[in-house]
């Protein structure tokens, strides 16, 4: 488990959303801070990259007109892992496709 595997003293534990759909993301780390009988010293959250970026760039599209609605794509998926970081997201804000990429290389 990770209270045994990782000091108190470490302020966070990040996770990749590893090819997550965007509301999947957003519901495994809501289940992971709604955990309450275990010792959670840590902040508990996950690198979002695509898993937040992936509607506001399918918003966007490049395009100057698509600002606002990229903006707001942006905002819904913040407000929906900001809560998922307090453990009360309680869903249904985004797509869910999966957004894993084979071989993808850093």
């Amino acid at each position: 488990t990770l209270s045994r595997s990782i000091v108190p003293a470490l302020p966070g534990v990040v996770f990749l959303s590893g090819g997550q759909g965007e509301e999947s993301a957003s519901h495994h780390l809501n289940e992971m801070n709604k955990l309450e009988k275990i010792a959670k010293p840590w902040n508990l959250t996950f690198s979002y990259g695509r898993a937040l970026q992936s509607s506001c760039l399918k918003a966007w599209l490049g395009k100057e007109e698509n600002v606002e609605a990229a903006q707001k794509a942006l905002l819904t998926r913040s407000k929906a892992n900001g809560l998922a970081n307090l453990g009360k997201y309680e869903g249904g804000s985004g797509e869910d496709e999966s957004l894993y990429v084979a071989n993808y290389a850093y």
